[in-house]
């Protein structure tokens, strides 16, 4: 580069970043991590416990980012910390079954929730479907496959479309969820009324 082009090339104004580079520098910016967590720490979210299973044998994490995205087709989405022993499997699975935990489910929950041991050496509690993935006795579940998978930030999105379930009619289960570190039931009790 000759002199006078690198001095006009200092001399110029700066340019604007590109969108992709102004998107970068908003991510980077964003709310500390401790502030985000403590916000959403008092949303309650529906807990389930999501599983697969892999060369190594089946796999499980508790879950309260599960959500349906669509009917037609019956689509749902959930994330995976990147920090989860669950997450190598779960990223690469072709299949998953979700189970939608009720608040008789507490205990499976926490199977799910805890690090460190093995969630399927009681084999009295589940049972691999024909197509191999495990699914708890006594819960409602959805097997699904896989369609996308969006890494972002720390975890993984991953989308799954719904090829069959468990018992869709079972209505009288009562709901469980999580909301600032605790295990909530739902019921009658915590029905709001207008």
């Amino acid at each position: 580069m000759s002199i006078a082009r690198a001095q006009a090339t200092q001399d110029a104004p700066p340019r604007p970043l590109s969108s992709a580079a102004s998107s970068q520098a908003a991510f980077d910016a964003g709310l500390p991590a401790d502030d985000f967590k403590a916000f959403f720490r008092h949303h309650p979210g529906g807990v389930s416990l999501i599983t697969a299973v892999g060369d190594a044998g089946p796999v499980a994490l508790t879950a309260t980012s599960l959500a349906s995205i669509s009917a037609e087709p019956p689509l749902v989405v959930f994330s995976v910390s990147d920090l989860s022993s669950s997450a190598p499997v779960l990223r690469e699975a072709d299949t998953v079954v979700v189970h939608l935990l009720g608040s008789e489910d507490l205990e499976l929950a926490k199977l799910g929730a805890t690090s460190g041991i093995d969630r399927f050496a009681d084999t009295s509690i589940w049972a691999p479907l024909e197509t191999g993935e495990p699914t708890f006795h006594g819960t409602r579940w959805l097997r699904c496959r896989v369609v996308n998978r969006f890494p972002t930030g720390t975890s993984t999105l991953i989308v799954g479309q719904a090829l069959e379930s468990s018992d869709a009619a079972d209505t009288d289960r009562q709901g469980l969820v999580y909301v600032d570190r605790t295990w909530h039931r739902l019921g009658e009790h915590s029905r709001a009324h207008a």
